[in-house]
């Protein structure tokens, strides 16, 4: 059995007391630390928040609020209790299985998937935002305070983030619910239902940079990219199939940029470089696409 430190026991009303409580670590989290509490026949699931985690743009506060939102609606596991001054949250274990990338990408899955995205982009206006954009810029600032190593070829990286936004700016989209944080680990599955975890970064943003984080984390190809769209608008268009592309690249930035942080300020064994450089070369590689043009047009034309 694994121990707790008895003060965020205590913290836990409905935990105080109880004699047969159980702990166990969940394995998989690269920010926090996560464990599973069995008190009687019910299960939880307790997350430690990571130290500094504010510096990688997250407010506990608003992920708790979120989290409870999506609980209530189905698709994310139902919040137990909120331990408010360190941020702690607890949740019903969900004893499901996992949502592996293969399954995933099969049209019933997917168009399951579409929907919850849907469902999430279509809920009441939730707490904090979610700017690409932005979050490029305040991860460069937090990692140059920590002295971290930035790529060779950052400043042209910059360069052409700016260019995509004065592309999406040209017709800058509504903000609404987002998740942004989709990862496969963050999928689980019962009985044909399927659940998101993990609300940590949920804000209000771009629907399109939900589908293209999606995309980038399950390594879809253009033709998996088709069933995405087609299943969440009804059909793939120009604009969309442009707005994607993109976004992709930019969800990209946003994971470098992320694992420059988390090597400032992350204790956990874990390689944040090799996860950084992983997503440079990639976006690299895809600004320099032939096809980088055509898309910012496609983007920047009107309808």
């Amino acid at each position: 059995m694994t121990r707790i430190p008895e003060d965020i026991i205590a913290r836990v009303p409905q935990w105080v007391g109880a004699s047969d409580l159980r702990a166990s670590p969940l394995g998989g989290g690269i920010t926090n630390r996560n464990y599973r509490i069995d008190v009687g026949d019910e299960s939880f699931v307790l997350r430690i928040a990571g130290a500094n985690t504010e510096l990688l743009g997250i407010d506990r506060k608003n992920e708790y609020l979120t989290n409870l939102a999506a609980g209530n609606l189905g698709i994310a596991p139902e919040v137990y209790y909120f331990i408010d001054t360190e941020g702690y949250l607890v949740t019903r274990f969900l004893k499901a299985a996992p949502l592996l990338p293969a399954e995933l990408r099969q049209p019933a899955n997917l168009k399951k998937v579409a929907q919850i995205l849907r469902t999430i982009h279509t809920m009441p206006e939730i707490p904090g935002k979610f700017i690409v954009f932005r979050i490029v810029e305040e991860y460069a600032q937090v990692a140059r305070g920590y002295g971290v190593r930035f790529p060779d070829n950052f400043d042209w990286l910059l360069e052409n983030m700016y260019i995509a936004e004065t592309a999406f700016n040209a017709e800058a989209q509504p903000l609404c619910p987002c998740h942004n944080d989709l990862l496969n680990e963050n999928f689980l599955q019962d009985n044909g239902r399927v659940y998101l975890l993990d609300w940590e970064y949920a804000g209000m943003g771009d629907l399109i940079f939900d589908l293209a984080n999606l995309s980038v984390h399950h390594s879809f190809s253009d033709d998996e990219d088709k069933l995405l769209l087609a299943a969440y608008f009804g059909e793939v268009s120009e604009k969309n199939w442009a707005r994607l592309k993109i976004m992709k690249i930019l969800s990209d930035f946003r994971e470098s940029m992320w694992g420059l942080v988390q090597i400032g300020i992350s204790d956990l064994d874990f390689d944040f470089r090799g996860y950084a450089d992983k997503h440079f070369k990639r976006m690299t590689t895809n600004i320099k696409d032939p096809r980088w043009g055509a898309w910012l047009h496609t983007i920047h034309s009107q309808s």
